[in-house]
């Protein structure tokens, strides 16, 4: 138990210095009021005890004193109030921007961590926890910041007051400063009760927050199927934990609080005890007992200021503990230092013996897939459920990296080339479209510098001129969180305009159509394989139009790829291939 004691003070005080270590300047800022705060906090004692010695008793002595008198004790008195205010205020000031310059600094840190981690990282760890991860758990690392240059300030002012007592009265100082130890052996025990609570504490923040975000996504499932009160539970059970844990940590620090605001007025009262008999006797005067009493009382804010940081460091440990593995985090995709080639024709895709598996999966999604795409063709990849047709597409966009094989651009290795040339050379857009709660026009471009000319002439492409001009306010209306205000196809269009304005040179379509009738569909290939946007085009579809207006279709079964060729080839070859291709063409006829 001490071990792990001495562990969690260990790892404090290292946090703490790295606190330090990230925000020197404005530490060192901080400290130096805090320190003016300290030191006029002694002064202030000195002050009132020599007005008391000098001016005040005298005065009850001989019924009388002088106005010169009176005014250099008031004017001490002001000059050191007005002191400790520029403390207090440079203090708060600069303690403020220390740690809302850590929490702003780890945040951009932990996002843009999860930018360069690949994908198959973010499946494995749900939305809400990388969300508590960013908020609430940098917040909590570095909360403690806030009355840290206080305590350390502390710190100076409790040396310059063992300095001051042990000149003033060595016994009453020896009495008075025995409360100090305590404060540290009270902490370790605070900590040690407190480290594993605040874990769980912060563990169920995660665990409130991920359930709260699925509830709210998944809002439609909920409502429709009549799940609410089934949702409110799991989410009651969960809050009802979190408030649990939280109790008992309020109940630790309930009993730590206390204790450290008792210490400073125990070595007042034991000073006062001791030291009154110490006047009766000679051995010191009034004046002298009246400052060392009245500074232990000063004394009492600046050791809660390191009673708040010590509690406080428990937390900031178990914040601390849940940003790090996402800032250690390994996996992140690699970039080479090659350049894609120049053109603004369609790229040329090879695949040599690709295989993938996900992390902990039995058998490959993907296994020995090979195959060529010429430039400015368009290919279809069909196949059933399950089939890699999904994992094939991102593998394209370098959204994944096989695990075995390579998947060439133009002949390069898509591992080997510069970061941000394959996101300059390809476009992605999946079935599930995301639309931002922006304009049309910010939803397309993104924030790029796209022209409105470019964006309708993206739009037209996309089949989505027509209901936009028919909008509002055309380019400038907003189309609601994730598109709530279009149809499932106007989103469909909107997210394909969004990636033919960048005019890729390769663009992977994931059934990314569907929504779309199969009129508007055969528009939108037909301009997508226009002689003024030569683009090399990568469909995965289902549709019978869809495959037909392919160059070739490519059949993906188990994730192999069991045959090529053209649509009417395939046909009369591939008994699995027209069995599912009439399948989807009844269930249309059907619907």
């Amino acid at each position: 138990m001490p071990r792990r004691r001495d562990a969690v003070v260990r790892r404090g005080i290292r946090h703490i210095g790295r606190a330090i270590a990230e925000q020197p300047g404005m530490f060192t800022l901080a400290f130096v009021a805090s320190s003016l705060y300290g030191g006029m906090t002694v002064a202030s004692a000195y002050v009132i005890g020599e007005v008391s010695g000098r001016v005040i008793l005298p005065a009850f002595e001989d019924g009388a004193t002088t106005a010169a008198a009176l005014t250099l004790a008031a004017v001490a008195i002001v000059a050191v109030a007005v002191l400790k205010i520029l403390g207090i205020l440079g203090r708060r000031l600069f303690a403020g921007i220390m740690g809302y310059r850590l929490q702003a600094d780890y945040r951009r840190r932990v996002t843009g961590q999860y930018l360069r981690l690949p994908l198959s990282w973010h499946q494995r760890h749900p939305t809400g926890q990388l969300l508590s991860n960013a908020n609430s758990d940098v917040e909590a690392a570095w909360y403690f910041v806030a009355p840290l240059p206080f305590a350390c300030g502390a710190v100076v002012m409790i040396g310059i007051t063992a300095g001051a007592l042990f000149l003033t009265d060595p016994l009453l100082a020896l009495v008075g400063l025995v409360v100090f130890p305590l404060v540290f052996v009270v902490n370790a025990v605070y900590s040690q009760a407190m480290s594993p609570r605040m874990r769980r504490a912060q563990q169920l923040r995660a665990e409130v927050s991920e359930i709260a975000h699925e509830s709210f996504d998944a809002a439609l499932v909920v409502k429709t199927l009549g799940r609410e009160d089934v949702e409110t539970r799991r989410f009651t059970r969960r809050a009802e934990e979190l408030r649990d844990g939280l109790v008992a940590v309020g109940r630790v620090r309930g009993l730590f609080d206390p204790m450290m605001e008792a210490l400073p007025n125990l070595g007042t009262l034991a000073v006062l005890l001791i030291g009154a008999g110490r006047v009766a006797e000679g051995a010191t005067d009034a004046g002298d007992l009246v400052f060392i009493a009245y500074l232990f009382t000063l004394l009492a804010l600046p050791i809660r200021a390191i009673g708040w940081v010590l509690a406080d460091l428990p937390r900031a440990l178990a914040g601390f503990d849940r940003v790090t593995p996402v800032l250690d985090a390994t996996g992140e995709t690699r970039h080479g230092r090659e350049v894609a080639a120049a053109g603004a024709g369609g790229a040329a895709l090879g695949l040599g013996d690709v295989g993938f598996r996900f992390d902990g999966a039995a058998r490959p999604t993907l296994s020995g897939v090979t195959f060529e795409i010429p430039a400015g063709r368009t290919v279809a990849v069909v196949g059933p459920t399950g089939s890699g047709k999904s994992t094939l597409a991102g593998l394209l966009v370098r959204l994944v990296d096989p695990s075995e094989g390579t998947v060439l651009l133009d002949g390069v290795d898509l591992r080997a080339l510069r970061e941000g040339e394959v996101s300059g050379q390809a476009a992605f857009v999946a079935q599930g479209t995301f639309l931002f709660d922006d304009t049309v026009r910010g939803n397309v471009t993104l924030g790029a510098d796209h022209s409105d000319e470019e964006v309708w002439a993206a739009l037209r492409v996309a089949a989505a001129d027509d209901f936009v001009a028919r909008l509002p306010e055309g380019l400038d209306t907003r189309v609601g969180e994730r598109g709530a205000t279009l149809s499932g196809g106007q989103r469909q269009r909107l997210a394909l305009a969004r990636a033919v304005v960048r005019r890729p040179r390769l663009l992977v379509l994931d059934d990314a159509t569907s929504a779309v009738d199969p009129a508007v569909e055969a528009r939108i290939l037909d301009a997508l394989r226009a002689a003024d946007r030569p683009s090399t085009v990568v469909v995965v579809a289902y549709r019978q139009a869809t495959i037909a207006l392919a160059d070739e279709v490519v059949w993906l079964e188990s994730g192999r790829v069991l045959a090529r060729g053209s649509h009417e080839q395939l046909l009369a070859e591939v008994p699995g291939y027209a069995a599912l291709v009439h399948a989807y063409a009844q269930a249309e006829v059907a619907a």
